[in-house]
C-alpha cells in the first residue's frame, strides 16, 4: 500500500528559524532569523490549523500531537525526519543531525500512537548519533512501498550504509544517488527532489548530475511502472517534490502539496498528476520559508495495523 488514510502531526510550540540545520538545508531563508519570533510563530501555527483542518474535512485521519514548550524544537512541525511507521507493525527511530532536532523523538508521541495502532517493534537507530552517522526519516528516504524500493539523495543527513542497511532490514532495494542544486551544494533531503506516488514519480532529473545515476534512477522508476514527472531546478525550489499522496477511503485520492509547488506546476504536469489523484494545495508559506521544509515534510504516515 503506497498510500495511508492515517497521518500524525505536530502542532508546534516554538516553531522558528534553526541555525543548527541552516548550513546543510539551502531551502530556509537566511534572512529569517532576524524576524520576529513570535509572529512567525503565530502565522506558523495558523497555517497548521488551517492544514490540519482541510485534510480532516477531506476525509484524512488526522491524528494531532501537541508539542512541548521545552525544550525547544524549532522544527518540531516536521515529524516525518525522526521516525517512520510500517504496516507489519515495526516502528523505525532515526539519527537526526542536528542535536535540537533529536529532542523531536519523544516517548509520549509513541505511547500516544500506541493506544490506536498496534506497535510490535520499535527498532531505533538513533544511538548512530554518537558514531556521527545520520538517516532522516523519510526525509531521506522515498519509499516505493508496492515494489519495496528505498530511493536516496546521498548528504551530510543521509549516510548510505545506514540506508542500505535499513532497506535490507525492511527488505527493500536500495537506490541511491548523489543529487546538487543549481549552486552545486547537496540536496539536503530526497524529499525535496523526489515524490512518489500510485503510479507516478515526480523528481528533478536535473540535479542528478551523473548520468549512470539518473539512467538508473529513471529505469528503477520505469520498471515499477511509474509515469516520471521531471521537474526543473525552479520548481524543486517551490517545493515541487515536497508532496505526499494520501487515501481518501470514499474519493479519490489527494496529492497534498503547498499552494507555492501547485502555482509553479505548469498545466501539462497537472493534468498529468491529475490523471492519478486530486490535486490539493495548502497554503504554507511562513513554514517553508522559514523551516526549509513544505508539506510533505510535516506529515508523518501511519501504516500501522489499527487496534
Amino acid at each position: 500500500m503506497q498510500s495511508s488514510n492515517n497521518i500524525f502531526l505536530v502542532k508546534p510550540a516554538s516553531f522558528g528559524y534553526n541555525a543548527e540545520t541552516a548550513a546543510s538545508n539551502a531551502f530556509q531563508n537566511q534572512m529569517s532569523k532576524d524576524m520576529d519570533h513570535e509572529a512567525i510563530s503565530k502565522k506558523a501555527i495558523e497555517e497548521f490549523e488551517t492544514m490540519a483542518q482541510k485534510l480532516s474535512e477531506k476525509g484524512v485521519n488526522v491524528l494531532v500531537i501537541e508539542d512541548t514548550p521545552t525544550p525547544v524544537k524549532p522544527d518540531a512541525i516536521f515529524p516525518n525526519n525522526w521516525g517512520s511507521f510500517h504496516a507489519d507493525g515495526r516502528v523505525i527511530l532515526y539519527p537526526m543531525l542536528a542535536e535540537n532536532r533529536r529532542e523531536e523523538r519523544r516517548e509520549e508521541i509513541l505511547e500516544i500512537i500506541g493506544k490506536k495502532f498496534e506497535i510490535k517493534e520499535i527498532i531505533d537507530l538513533s544511538k548512530q548519533e554518537e558514531k556521527g552517522v545520520f538517516l532522516e526519516g523519510t526525509g531521506s528516504i522515498i519509499f516505493d512501498h508496492q515494489f519495496k524500493i528505498g530511493y536516496a539523495c546521498l548528504a551530510s543527513r543521509t549516510d548510505k550504509n545506514l540506508f542500505v542497511n535499513t532497506c535490507e532490514l525492511l527488505g527493500y532495494k536500495a537506490v541511491y544517488f548523489d543529487a546538487k542544486d543549481q549552486s552545486g551544494h547537496e540536496i539536503y533531503h530526497t524529499n525535496v527532489m523526489m515524490n512518489i506516488g500510485n503510479g507516478y514519480a515526480v523528481v528533478c532529473l536535473e540535479s542528478i548530475s551523473n548520468p549512470s545515476e539518473r539512467a538508473h534512477v529513471i529505469k528503477s522508476l520505469e520498471d515499477s511502472n511509474k509515469e516520471i514527472v521531471a521537474i526543473s531546478y525552479e520548481q524543486m525550489n517551490a517545493f515541487c517534490g515536497n508532496m505526499l499522496e494520501l487515501e481518501i477511503p470514499n474519493g479519490r485520492n489527494i496529492l497534498a502539496m503547498s499552494q507555492s509547488s501547485f502555482d509553479k506546476f505548469n498545466s501539462a504536469q497537472k493534468k498529468t498528476l491529475e490523471s492519478y489523484c486530486e490535486l490539493f494545495p495548502l497554503n504554507v508559506k511562513t513554514i517553508e520559508r522559514i523551516g526549509g521544509g513544505s508539506v510533505r515534510c510535516m506529515i508523518s504516515e501511519l501504516f500501522l495495523p489499527e487496534r
